[in-house]
């Protein structure tokens, strides 16, 4: 078959799907709810009486009832990737352009929706199932799928060759600590160390650019918190896959909608979590003025707490929080910088690099030294030694200074 019949081929089967999609809504009561099953069966007899979907091939007959349900009941054409445990990214740019990040790899996806408003369509259901309006006047939104993936979407007028919507997808099954040495994140024995710090109350920023694997990383590190402790986790989208921790309250942020629901911001959450009896506050990610609520939280008895934010290091990181608190209060930068130096005990910073491998890059113990300056003490440095035959880098973390404020780890019983 030549690449011109293919094309054809193609564009014959996607006309037959809306056609059978469109006499599929046809027929659907919508007096009563429709189950799955019910669906399948409507579905099922419309296939059996089309004379041209009986001479196609079993497999393209599976094809096409799955997308049918898919069009009607899931996210058409994104469902199957979606459902892919292989794909980690999806990036829509419009309903004819899709790029998929699969197995480390970006790459152009061939399919594409029918239509604009179809596209639209699948957005409103997305964000109408957990609670979020997206629309001209609120163009942008985070809102996330039944899977715990995480979606962020741009309409028009900001987005000018859109829809946008970037979807990432997180493991069915969370990374842990286990997994992340065994792909070469960071070594045996200095994960060995972080862990003595989650139990012994340090309080642990993680940092890095986009992709980097932040949340993995906090997910694996929340492992190490001892069972009977209360945790709170504050995010804008539900995405931490915290287990094993029977006392744990996940509170997430809301928008504020044309039905006169007030927004709840993380700084909203913050305040209200310092209420509930935490032993950890756990803030997927600061972004501007919760800052200083992390902060508060951190140096007013609730050791052991930990978030994530982006920036290219650990030195960048304490600039960042700086300029964040600064969004939000009205304090001397002296007084934010003590207030950083006393809430937070150490800082990891990842990366992605050249070969797109996500590494540990840097581990810094901040010291609150009674000046006006963040002390910073560099335990650990990424140093890149080399490349295999696979282009893969070679490298490992190297340590440069011992650990200085040991109060915590003494308190805890642990002796290093």
């Amino acid at each position: 078959m030549t690449c011109m019949d293919r094309k054809t081929e193609d564009n014959d089967m996607i006309q037959l799907k809306k056609e059978l999609q469109s006499a599929l809504i046809d027929r659907i009561d919508y007096s009563k709810d429709t189950t799955d099953e019910e669906l399948y069966e409507l579905i099922d007899g419309m296939i059996i009486a089309d004379q041209r979907v009986r001479r196609l091939a079993v497999s393209d007959r599976e094809q096409l009832r799955k997308k049918l349900f898919h069009a009607l009941r899931k996210l058409d054409i994104l469902q199957e990737l979606v459902d892919d445990s292989t794909v980690t990214e999806i990036m829509i740019n419009g309903p004819d352009t899709i790029f998929i990040e699969k197995s480390g790899r970006l790459m152009r996806y061939p399919m594409q929706f029918e239509s604009r408003e179809k596209l639209e369509d699948v957005i409103q259901q997305i964000v109408s199932g957990c609670n979020r309006v997206v629309n001209e006047a609120n163009p942008i939104v985070d809102a996330r799928l039944e899977n715990g993936s995480r979606v962020n979407i741009v309409l028009a007028p900001v987005a000018l060759n859109g829809p946008i919507v970037t979807i990432r997808r997180f493991p069915d099954k969370p990374i842990s600590m286990d997994d992340l040495i065994r792909f070469g994140s960071l070594g045996g024995d200095i994960a060995g160390e972080l862990a003595d710090l989650v139990r012994a109350r340090y309080n642990i920023f993680i940092s890095g650019g986009t992709g980097s694997g932040k949340t993995t990383f906090l997910n694996a590190l929340s492992a190490y918190i001892p069972r009977d402790e209360r945790i709170i986790t504050i995010e804008d989208n539900a995405e931490l896959q915290i287990l094993g921790l029977p006392n744990l309250v996940k509170l997430e942020t809301r928008n504020a909608n044309v039905e006169g629901c007030r927004e709840i911001s993380i700084r909203d959450l913050i305040k209200s979590s310092l209420r509930m009896r935490p032993d950890r506050v756990i803030v997927g990610e600061v972004r501007g003025g919760e800052a200083f609520d992390m902060m508060q939280a951190m140096n007013t008895g609730h050791d052991g707490s930990m978030s994530t934010g982006h920036a290219n290091s650990c030195k960048d990181m304490l600039s960042r929080l700086e300029n964040m608190i600064l969004m939000g209060m009205e304090l001397p930068l002296s007084a934010i910088r003590r207030q950083i130096a006393s809430g937070i005990d150490v800082v990891v910073h990842l990366g992605r690099l050249r070969d797109r491998s996500r590494r540990v890059l840097e581990i810094t113990e901040i010291i609150d030294n009674g000046t006006d300056e963040i002390g910073r003490n560099i335990l650990y440095r990424f140093k890149e030694t080399g490349v295999n035959e696979q282009g893969r880098i070679i490298g490992e973390l190297f340590k440069e200074n011992e650990l200085i404020c040991r109060d915590k780890l003494y308190s805890a019983g642990i002796y290093r």
